[in-house]
């Protein structure tokens, strides 16, 4: 099974003590898929609040165990469609969780995440690895 992580899960594994069950399944794939959009965000968490460690970390991740999967024409207008659908029943969604959502539906990835509300409706496999 391949997976998509969403940004919360590579936010956890920076942590100094990250949640045992996000450890023990980030321990269990060799790579790691992320949307660049993810990778945006990372970026400006770190621009907003800067740190060295937290960014030499993510930096030396990004080379070594992660895979970024780029916004295509297909992947957009999934999100578009998804997110239009979505709106017309009154349920509202951030364009960048949509455009994470189109990119796990279109390489049929399951998207790794806390938040497995923000992903409802969306057609996609989901995986919460936090232990309670």
């Amino acid at each position: 099974m391949s997976y998509l992580c969403d940004t919360n899960i590579i936010s956890e594994l920076i942590r100094p003590l990250p949640n045992l069950g996000v450890i023990a399944w980030s321990e269990s794939v060799t790579y790691i898929n992320l949307s660049v959009i993810t990778v945006e965000e990372i970026y400006y968490g770190l621009t907003a609040k800067p740190n060295s460690i937290i960014k030499n970390w993510f930096e030396n991740f990004l080379t070594s165990r992660g895979q970024i999967i780029p916004l295509t024409l297909e992947v957009a207008q999934y999100a578009g469609e998804l997110r239009g659908m979505l709106r017309t029943q009154g349920i509202v969604r951030s364009q960048a969780d949509m455009l994470i959502a189109a990119t796990a539906k279109v390489h049929n990835l399951t998207l790794v995440t806390r938040n497995i509300r923000d992903f409802e409706n969306c057609n996609i496999s989901t995986l919460n690895p936090f232990s309670s």
